[in-house]
């Protein structure tokens, strides 16, 4: 069993406008909509923002400022004042930092935290920081935010959404599936309207629905996104939040042509993506922390298993030893495998040259060194069977 999750999604409340309100008493409960001259009606332009109470007639961001105009022709219309909003988002942003360093700025209203290991500093429970959090930025800045705590970066998404405005909802990892199954798919992150459509046509509606469908068939209809949406749907989100000073985490993952049980297939695949992982990371200049092994059953049960190491390492067997370790420990019921990945995460920045007290630490740098060379110049298949000699005789 993996540690629990804690990722926060926080939301400001329709930011620039309760900004401006903030800032003009005058302007509050009122409609107001920041965005280009509406030119009494003839304006070009778009709402870039809409308090609350404009939003009772009907207007919300990216509408034309003309229709805007039309539906409520006595509101506050207001130009950006970009430079203002920038400066806000960096002061909530700082706030952000005070929970934890990890912190993905989704957008200038909007930010994914993960609170999983910075908590407990506080003495408080996740539920606990996240009111905290909240406490904070009224406190400092005078506005609200929505914020969502869930275990994964779709839930708390949702969450976030569900109360504004000031809103605080909390979904476990209990009760996960029973948070999303109601909800309509539209919900379901990166399903576009054209898929909702197809999906409504063949009776799929909520994500309940969509949990429940056969995922070969919507690999069928939608290619590799069906299974994607499918993932979603059953709650599996592996995505980690990504501070913007490090890099991305890295994964590869291959679908065997057909399920198998072989372990030298398996094991030589595992091999490989920890070969390609390592080498993407060197290339990136960071170590990971944390290693994952996916593993998808027949059937397309799929499951993951996490590691976090005691050095951050971007060594190929270093990775494989742990990964092997994460799946000789997996006990998958004499069911063949459909797939395999392996993903690195948790990164810090590394280099090329690094000060070593060891000499087998400095050996291995040079072989890998060495290997990224000639996989570069002659392509990955050079050095396949070399690399992999040298990893079983690692592991």
């Amino acid at each position: 069993m993996g540690k629990r999750r804690y990722i926060v999604h926080v939301d400001m409340d329709a930011f620039f406008a309760a900004v401006e309100q903030r800032d003009n008493p005058e302007y509050r409960s009122k409609p107001v909509i920041v965005g280009s001259d509406p030119k009494s009606g003839k304006g070009r332009g778009v709402v870039a923002a809409c308090s609350y109470e404009a939003r009772k007639f009907g207007i919300h961001s990216a509408m034309p400022i003309s229709t805007a105009y039309r539906m409520c022709p006595k509101a506050i219309f207001l130009p950006v004042d970009m430079e203002k909003y920038q400066d806000l988002s960096h002061q909530i942003r700082e706030i952000f930092y005070s929970f934890t360093p990890d912190v993905e700025a989704t957008s200038i209203d909007e930010a994914f935290l993960d609170i999983s290991g910075s908590y407990h500093l506080f003495g408080l429970t996740p539920l606990e920081t996240c009111l905290k959090i909240k406490y904070k930025i009224k406190k400092e800045t005078g506005l609200t935010a929505s914020v969502g705590l869930a275990p994964t970066k779709m839930a708390a998404k949702i969450a976030s959404d569900l109360k504004k405005p000031d809103g605080m909802v909390e979904i476990t990892k209990e009760g996960l599936l029973d948070f999303l199954r109601p909800l309509d798919i539209r919900r379901i992150w990166g399903l576009g309207g054209k898929t909702e459509e197809v999906l409504n046509k063949i009776g799929i509606k909520t994500i309940g629905e969509l949990a429940d469908s056969d995922p070969e068939e919507l690999e069928r209809r939608f290619g590799r996104n069906g299974l994607y949406y499918w993932e979603l749907a059953n709650g599996i989100d592996e995505r980690d939040v990504e501070p913007e000073s490090i890099a991305k985490s890295i994964s590869s993952e291959t679908t065997f042509s057909e399920d198998t049980l072989n372990e030298k297939i398996i094991e030589g695949a595992l091999m490989s993506l920890c070969e390609s992982v390592s080498a993407r990371m060197r290339d990136s200049r960071v170590k990971c922390r944390t290693v994952t092994m996916k593993i998808r059953l027949e059937g397309f049960k799929t499951y993951t298993r996490s590691l976090t190491l005691a050095q951050a390492t971007n060594f190929a067997d270093t990775l494989y030893k742990e990964i092997k370790a994460l799946y000789n420990n997996f006990d998958r019921s004499g069911k063949r495998l459909r797939l395999v990945g392996v993903r690195a995460s948790n990164m810090t920045y590394g280099s090329d040259k690094t000060l070593f007290s060891e000499k087998d630490d400095e050996r291995q740098e040079s072989v890998h060194i060495a290997i990224d060379k000639i996989t570069k110049k002659f392509g990955s298949d050079s050095i396949r069977h070399a690399t992999m000699a040298y990893l079983s005789q690692k592991s």
